[in-house]
C-alpha cells in the first residue's frame, strides 16, 4: 500500500534540550484547531490508533513525521512555525526543510535491515512481567521479535494496510533507560532485520508521537 509522508525539519538558532513531548504540546496548543497534531479528541481517546503526527528531537534538532492526513497538515501549518517555546526556553525558527515521500509499506520477500534511533519502548507492564520472568536471553530475544512484530502489525492496521503474509523479525538489541512521561522505563536500541517495508522515521511501541521507537533504514555497503 502507497503511503503519502511528509517530514519537516525546523532549523533552530541553537540546539533544542526540552524533549520531543515539549514540541508535541506546544504545536498542539498553537494550531488547536488541528486535533491529529496531538491525537486526541477527549479524555483518554485517541483519533488514530497510530499517530500520523510523530514529534522527534535529535541530536538536538526538532523534526516532525506526518502521514497521510498528517502529510497534509504539516504542509499547511509549517509556514507559520516561526518560534518554539519549549518550557521556559525559546527557540527562533531559521529555516524550514521539508521532504514529501511515498512509501510501499508492506510486506516483502527479503529481509531488510533497519536500526532505533531513539529508544524503543517495548515493554508494557503486562509483558514487562514476563519479560522479567524469562531469565534466559535467548526467552527474552525471542519475545523482543514477538513484540516488534506485534508493533508491525498494529501500525499496518492502524493505517489500513492489509499484511497477507507472515512477518519473520531478527534483531540484535542492547538496553536504554529513558524517561516517558517523567517515569524511568526500559528501552531498547539497536538493529533488527525484518521481511516488512518500514519507511524511515516511523516510530513503534509505547511513546511514538512523542519520538520513541524511530526507525530508520540501514544501508548496507556492498564491496564490487
Amino acid at each position: 500500500m502507497k503511503i503519502d509522508t511528509t517530514l519537516l525539519i525546523l532549523k533552530t538558532n541553537k540546539k533544542v534540550k526540552q524533549e520531543s513531548s515539549k514540541l508535541r504540546g506546544y504545536l498542539g496548543r498553537e494550531f488547536e484547531k488541528y486535533p491529529i497534531l496531538h491525537n486526541h479528541y477527549g479524555e483518554g481517546k485517541f483519533l488514530y490508533s497510530y499517530p500520523l503526527v510523530q514529534y522527534q528531537i535529535i541530536d538536538g534538532q526538532a523534526s516532525i513525521l506526518g502521514i497521510e492526513e498528517g502529510a497534509e497538515i504539516l504542509k499547511d501549518i509549517y509556514p507559520k512555525i516561526n518560534e518554539l517555546m519549549l518550557g521556559d526556553s525559546y527557540y527562533k525558527v531559521e529555516d524550514h526543510l521539508i521532504y514529501d515521500k511515498e512509501y510501499d509499506v508492506n510486506t516483502t520477500n527479503e529481509e531488510i535491515h533497519y536500526k532505533f534511533i531513539t529508544p524503543w519502548l517495548a515493554l508494557n507492564s503486562t509483558n514487562f512481567k514476563k519479560y522479567q520472568e524469562n531469565k534466559g536471553w535467548k526467552e527474552r530475544k525471542v519475545m523482543l521479535n514477538k513484540i516488534l512484530v506485534g508493533n508491525i502489525l498494529s501500525m499496518s492496521k492502524g493505517l489500513g494496510i492489509i499484511v497477507n503474509r507472515r512477518i519473520h523479525a531478527k534483531s540484535n538489541l542492547e538496553y536504554s533507560p529513558t524517561d516517558y512521561k517523567t517515569v524511568n522505563m526500559l528501552g531498547f536500541t539497536g538493529e533488527f532485520k525484518v521481511n516488512f517495508k518500514i519507511p524511515d522515521f516511523f516510530g513503534f511501541g509505547k511513546g511514538v508521537s512523542q519520538g520513541h521507537g524511530t526507525v530508520v533504514k540501514v544501508y548496507e555497503n556492498k564491496e564490487e
